[in-house]
């Protein structure tokens, strides 16, 4: 993987990101074509894109919030999205398995993670299942325990990485 790189989101690929949201997560915990779409369109800024020798092979999103909690409903409420917002969640790490294991997912949350740094925010907020706890504390996330989620039937991890 020589040329990898991290771009925002473009005009038009927004049913190739879906495509790849569908792959990388389970049904009931995939955002539909509808949803990743009508995310594009309200907050394309927090939309990053792997590209690797010219094709999409995976993606990093998420809302602004004013909260430090990861509610369930910012998921599926574009409107919940806080332009000003101290804080930048992530929704979904995305790297389509062809392309796994050489360094994008990493590229991805840095590249979040400086863009948060970049626009003033407090810190960067998730939520990830329990195997994926150790590879977020990797950039410095912390594990704040089980949180009061039930996002596709699936047990979460609070995970955030503040600021100084």
């Amino acid at each position: 993987m020589e040329h990898i790189i991290i771009r925002n989101v473009k005009a038009g690929e927004g049913e190739q990101l879906a495509a790849i949201e569908s792959i990388c997560f389970p049904p009931e915990e995939a955002a539909s074509k509808e949803e990743v779409l009508k995310r594009i369109h309200v907050f394309p800024e927090n939309f990053f894109v792997a590209e690797v020798d010219g094709k999409i092979a995976g993606f990093i999103n998420g809302c602004n919030s004013k909260s430090p909690i990861l509610n369930d409903e910012l998921y599926h409420n574009t409107e919940l999205h806080e332009p000003e917002g101290d804080y930048q969640a992530f929704f979904g790490l995305n790297v389509l398995p062809g392309y796994r294991r050489n360094g994008i997912a990493g590229k991805l949350v840095k590249r979040y993670i400086q863009a948060a740094k970049d626009r003033g925010r407090k810190g960067v907020i998730l939520t990830c299942k329990e195997h994926m706890v150790h590879y977020y504390e990797r950039f410095g996330f912390i594990n704040y325990g089980v949180a009061d989620s039930g996002h596709g039937g699936a047990v979460w991890y609070d995970m955030k990485l503040i600021f100084d």
